[in-house]
Formats: structure tokens, C-alpha cells, sequence
């Protein structure tokens, strides 16, 4: 939710109501104002009739994917929820680097000599296959999952084993989404949707968890009114 954009999305959910709400932002805008912004929206929400609305940061590393991303959900439900929303459990098996890189990437997708040399020059990794990270003070790190995908970030920002970027099959994988999602766009412009969507896994998840809700708020109430 960018700027004054959730003030849209406030004013389409007072005018359609749907069941259920579902947010997603980054974690700074816990502490974004002092925490003003977020209590704003909740209260906002609140206000048109999603009573209690909860919020939590989750992490796409919890739900299968190896991408260090963390994220804030909201959720709310027309009329409020008769107990705690359930949030989802992480998940103790994670997909490994291995099972998101591809065995044989076009030679294209290798860095310059220079920039490979320069990585190679200022770190050594403990972790093969790793995601090399650099940071925007120029630090690199590494670990045996990649760090958050950025639309905006330099091109080089996150490097394999610091040799070459990721493909875009890869980035969709981080993502994950699966292998028959059709790629139709350039390298730039599906890095670009990557950087900018939700992890599909910690999202499907929280999803599940509203329909559950949903489902055991309207036992509540019609066993309260009989």
C-alpha cells in the first residue's frame, strides 16, 4: 500500500463489503510514523466494520520458500471475529536453494569479470550454493537462501555463489510460483512484478486461515442467535 492508497482501498470496502480483508505491506510500516500509520488503518478498518482487526509479521522463509522476506498481513472480517485469528504455523520443511536454481542458466545472466572479481575480492561465503547480498552500503553477505527480491534494487544486488543474477524462472520460484506460471514479458519486467508481489505459499496460508475464520465466526453467531 503506497502513499494514500489504502485510503482507495478503505473507501471499496465500505462500498462493496466483502467478507474478508487481507493486507499486505512491508514490515517498516510497524514503526512508520511511530506507529501511527498502522494503528490508523486498523482503526480505519475498524470503523467500516471489520472489527478487531489483526495484524502480524510473517516471514516467506516460515512457508516453504528459501527468501529471507518478511512482510506485514492485516486481516479483518465484516462484524469481527469471535476469537483470535488463527495465524498460520510456520512450515518445518523449506525448499533449498538447489531446488530453485536452474541446473544449466543462459551464459547471459553471468556478471562482468570486473564485478565478479570485486565480489570474490571482499568475501568468501561459507555456503555453496549461496544468494551473495549487497547491501546499499555496499556490504555483501551471503547465505543458503536468497535475500528479499527488490523491484527497484540494482540490477547486481543479488548475486549466485557471487557469479551471476538470478533468472527470472528463478525470481518466480523465490516468489513461489510454479513452473507452469507463463513468462511473457522481458528479464526487466519480470524482475520488476517479482520484486513487487507476495510470497504465494505465506499468503495462500493466510488465506486458509480467513476462510477458517469465517467458517467458525458464523457457527458462533448462528449458535448465539438460536
Amino acid at each position: 500500500m503506497r502513499g494514500t492508497l489504502f485510503f482507495e482501498i478503505a473507501r471499496i470496502l465500505k462500498a462493496k463489503r466483502p467478507r474478508a480483508v487481507v493486507l499486505e505491506n512491508v514490515k517498516q510500516l510497524a514503526g512508520n510514523d511511530g506507529g501511527r500509520t498502522l494503528t490508523t488503518i486498523l482503526e480505519i478498518l475498524d470503523s467500516i466494520g471489520y472489527k478487531n482487526p489483526q495484524w502480524r509479521l510473517l516471514n516467506a522463509l516460515d512457508f516453504v520458500l528459501p527468501q529471507k522476506r518478511e512482510r506485514i498481513l492485516i486481516v479483518g472480517i465484516l462484524g469481527g471475529m469471535q476469537s483470535p485469528f488463527p495465524w498460520p504455523n510456520a512450515i518445518a520443511k523449506r525448499k533449498s536453494l538447489p531446488d530453485i536454481l536452474e541446473s544449466d542458466p543462459d551464459p547471459r545472466y553471468r556478471v562482468s569479470e570486473r564485478i565478479r572479481r570485486l565480489r570474490h575480492a571482499v568475501h568468501a561465503s561459507k555456503y555453496k550454493p549461496a544468494i551473495w547480498h549487497e547491501n546499499k552500503s555496499g556490504n555483501i553477505s551471503s547465505y543458503p537462501y536468497s535475500c528479499a527480491l527488490r523491484a527497484g534494487a540494482s540490477y547486481n544486488y543479488l548475486l549466485v555463489d557471487g557469479e551471476r543474477r538470478l533468472t527470472p524462472r528463478e525470481m518466480l520460484r523465490l516468489q513461489g510460483f510454479p513452473d507452469s506460471f507463463e513468462i511473457i514479458c522481458n528479464d526487466g519486467q519480470t524482475r520488476k512484478q517479482t520484486g513487487n508481489a507476495v510470497p504465494v505459499p505465506m499468503v495462500t496460508a493466510v488465506v486458509r486461515s480467513v476462510f477458517n475464520a469465517i467458517q467458525s465466526t458464523q457457527v458462533a453467531r448462528e449458535f448465539a442467535a438460536a
